[in-house]
């Protein structure tokens, strides 16, 4: 079984008991940010958005993703090439369709956002697709959102 942010040993710099992330998040939310859930495909509120802006962990606040990274891979989720930062996220093994796919969580609280994936062939520069769950996403359109080299 793999583990998922409510039962891993890790440590995060932002943590909260069981009962404060339920009280904090939307049953969705928590079903996808702490258990490690997926949202259905398409109905998110950030899948075709165009708006400017920074991509924050709905779980913590923290810095995941800017709109300058953001491509439509027409896949049903938020789809972005790269993080804001490297070490805003991190990577695990994740078996639990019974095939290799890699997690990526929240490097501040350890949430759940969804799955990175390589080699698609979309015209990225990355090759990657990072594929995140819209609910475990906040966009803020007042943060600064310089395009550049994200993940640097």
């Amino acid at each position: 079984m793999n583990d998922t942010p409510e039962t891993s040993l890790a440590r995060y710099p932002v943590t909260r008991t069981i009962e404060q992330w339920q009280a904090m998040l939307s049953p969705a939310e928590y079903q996808v940010l702490r258990l490690s859930g997926t949202e259905r495909p398409f109905p998110g509120e950030d899948t075709g958005t165009t708006t400017q802006g920074v991509y924050r962990c709905r779980g913590c606040g923290a810095e995941l993703f800017s709109s300058a990274t953001k491509f439509a891979s027409h896949c049903g989720w938020p789809s972005f090439y790269a993080p804001s930062r490297q070490e805003g996220v991190e990577y695990r093994e994740d078996t639990s369709t019974g095939q290799l796919r890699i997690e990526v969580r929240c490097a501040t609280c350890g949430s759940h956002l969804g799955h990175v994936f390589s080699g698609e062939g979309y015209p990225t520069p990355t090759d990657q697709r990072f594929c995140i769950n819209s609910v475990a996403l906040t966009l803020d359109t007042s943060a600064v959102d310089v395009p550049g080299t994200p993940g640097a």
